[in-house]
């Protein structure tokens, strides 16, 4: 067990909610959804948390988007900041509540949907949507100028249905500052006093790219994930980014920038949390740099392996799991040997995820990283997620 979780554990802990402001910067790399209560629990300890997050996202909503406007995906992004906001009276969740809201009509008959959508929109770009009515000034008129940028782009066949009035701010905000993401995800997050740093690894318009082990191919997050169609009949091989360019020009545009690089320099604990194996965790992994940036930070490195079905680790054990983050995260891509982990620590609970002894024993006597097996589980007995106070606490504890 180490230090942290068997000296001055509480002592730490109380101090940490007693001053979030003041927490440590640990560092999360992870798609949008699944650590979405997580984070918002984890604001009561730190303020100081760092969130990469996956822009590959090809389905739902975030499609719609990069088929228009040729851009990264903003869900995840979006996600993330809401879940770190501060939504009390102090912060301005009049602000949280716009970006959240998404755009709707009711009806059978397509064009007077459309026409409903369209008329929804344009109510946010003169000003007149309650929602944006709400918000004080010069926040409305900020907010309603990247609103209107986004319209002023938009296609003539753009499909507004359940379109995220979040994503479309972002996307307006991406394009006035010459396609960066990072500008409007600054902006963004202050206007929402979002209590940590959310960027995207990339802003290059990328696809994430899978080899099955019978030699297909799958190119497209929501092809191979299972959350929209399920189209994985074999296990992954292999993952990487894909694009117009070549292998070549694709990674050098997927090239990480100096201010990721340093947020990844800042983290005190760095994480790779529970999510979707390829698509969330090894996804923020492959962009040029990211490697090469961790292996530059000697802090410990912490995977938190997802309990439940995940449709992308079909025919993988834990230690399958384990010998491909520590490949990319050495950027061979090559399975290491067992003292060249770059994974510390393999944080869990037994109850929730049953692993035999003998997978145990190659991750910790074979690959040299320390397993901690704590009771994880939450009160509702859900044996598909860890309660998110005791990982929030467990994480804190190895700060």
């Amino acid at each position: 067990m180490p230090r942290a979780l068997d000296r001055g554990w509480d002592l730490r802990l109380a101090r940490y909610r007693k001053a979030p402001e003041l927490g440590p910067k640990i560092l999360f790399f992870s798609g949008g959804t699944a650590l979405k209560g997580f984070s918002e629990v984890l604001t009561d300890y730190t303020h100081n948390s760092i969130h990469l997050v996956t822009p590959f996202d090809s389905g739902g909503s975030s499609a719609e988007l990069r088929r228009a406007f040729a851009m990264p995906a903003v869900g995840d992004l979006r996600a993330r900041l809401l879940a770190l906001a501060d939504d009390s009276v102090t912060g301005h969740p009049e602000v949280a509540a716009l970006f959240s809201h998404r755009l709707a009509a009711q009806g059978r008959d397509d064009a007077a949907v459309k026409a409903a959508l369209e008329q929804n929109l344009q109510a946010l770009v003169t000003a007149k949507h309650p929602l944006l009515k709400a918000i004080a000034e010069p926040m409305r008129s900020l907010i309603q100028s990247y609103i209107a940028a986004f319209y002023k782009h938009m296609p003539k066949d753009f499909n507004l249905a359940g379109a995220s009035v979040g994503n479309l701010i972002l996307t307006g905000g991406y394009l006035i500052h010459e396609r960066s993401l990072d500008p409007i995800a600054f902006l963004f997050g202050q206007l929402i006093k979002t209590r940590g740093t959310v960027r995207t690894t990339t802003d290059a318009n990328l696809q994430l790219e899978v080899l099955l082990e019978n030699g297909r191919k799958i190119i497209g997050q929501h092809r191979f994930t299972g959350k929209e169609m399920a189209e994985i009949d074999s296990p992954i091989q292999a993952i990487k980014l894909s694009g117009e360019a070549d292998d070549i020009d694709t990674l050098d545009a997927s090239k990480v920038c100096k201010e990721t690089r340093n947020l990844i320099d800042s983290a005190e604990l760095i994480v790779f949390p529970p999510g979707s194996f390829y698509s969330s965790v090894i996804a923020n992994l492959l962009p040029k740099g990211v490697d090469r940036a961790l292996a530059k930070n000697p802090s410990a490195k912490v995977y938190v392996p997802s309990l439940g079905t995940d449709l992308e680790t079909l025919g993988m054990t834990l230690v399958d799991q384990v010998q491909v983050l520590n490949a990319h995260l050495s950027g061979t891509l090559e399975l290491l040997s067992s003292k060249r982990s770059c994974i510390d620590f393999l944080l869990f609970d037994s109850q929730l995820l049953s692993v035999s002894p003998q997978q145990i024993e190659t991750i910790r006597d074979e690959m040299g990283i320390q397993v901690i097996d704590l009771d994880l589980a939450p009160e509702d007995a859900d044996s598909h997620r860890y309660d998110d106070v005791k990982l929030a606490e467990a994480l804190l504890g190895l700060t």
